[in-house]
């Protein structure tokens, strides 16, 4: 159990900068670099439905160089043969991310095949998707032939971050562009006037803003100045005064309310 626990932390920990990027001009370098560092991803692209029929490419970076070609194809026409498309559809009801089925070359037809895998040297893809009201957010990663399929501990590791990476990607693409704004202010703010965040006490947030840039427990006491005993305690305070038990959970609610924020304003 401790072990799937760090497990679970290490991956989530690796994606905090492409959290903390949202809403910025940096932010597909620092996806693509958090993909990096949980699974050696070699190239992500992220697509939109507004609808059945029409679909959109949002997204483009890592080491495919057909790779805005590729965009422009799947948005205008395979995006209909993509075998993924009943799950993610499927799952518009549930309201929560979704990992989309494991890759296989024979889930496709030949011409995707060909242009999709064959032309572009990708050799294995994983995938996941969020629905934001009418808009489905699909984000596919990939790896090339000199890179290898993905391992079994990497694809563990990316379904452990899909959920987080979703609702991050679904978030700076529902965001206008502040690249004014520091984004550990906008944390902060958060902390200061958001239910539930509000209610933890001066300490539970500060270490909770700091598990939010990937910090682990060592790192916490010691940049505050206190015991590691005592930042675990005030950890388990605020994830108990949160109802949630994980890193993700607490980026989870995090994403939630500044998706909120954007509404209102």
């Amino acid at each position: 159990m401790k072990a799937d626990f760090a497990f679970r932390t290490s991956a989530v920990s690796d994606i905090t900068p492409a959290l903390l990027a949202i809403g910025r001009e940096a932010f597909p370098q620092a996806l693509i670099g958090a993909l990096r560092r949980v699974a050696d991803v070699g190239h992500c692209m992220v697509f939109s439905f507004a609808g059945a029929r029409s679909a959109a490419c949002l997204l483009d970076v890592g080491n495919i160089p057909t790779g805005r070609d590729l965009g422009v194809a799947y948005s205008e026409h395979f995006h209909r043969a993509d075998p993924n498309r009943d799950a993610v559809f499927e799952g518009q009801a549930q309201g929560a991310p979704i990992v989309l089925p494991t890759f296989a070359r024979r889930m496709y037809d030949d011409s995707y095949r060909k242009i999709f895998f064959d032309d572009s040297d990708i050799v294995d893809k994983f995938a996941s998707a969020i629905w934001v009201d009418d808009t489905c957010f699909y984000v596919n990663f990939y790896r090339i032939t000199a890179q290898g399929r993905f391992t079994r501990d990497q694809i563990a590791r990316l379904t452990a971050v899909a959920p987080a990476v979703s609702a991050a990607v679904a978030r700076h693409f529902q965001h206008d562009a502040e690249p004014d704004i520091d984004p550990m202010q906008r944390l902060k703010a958060l902390f200061a006037t958001a239910e539930p965040l509000a209610i933890l006490t001066g300490r539970e947030k500060e270490v909770c803003l700091r598990i939010l840039c990937g910090l682990s427990s060592e790192a916490i006491a010691a940049e505050l100045g206190i015991g590691l005993h005592s930042a675990l305690t005030y950890r388990k305070r605020a994830y108990d005064k949160l109802g949630i038990s994980s890193q993700n959970e607490l980026f989870a609610i995090v994403l939630r309310l500044m998706a909120l924020a954007h509404r209102l304003n």
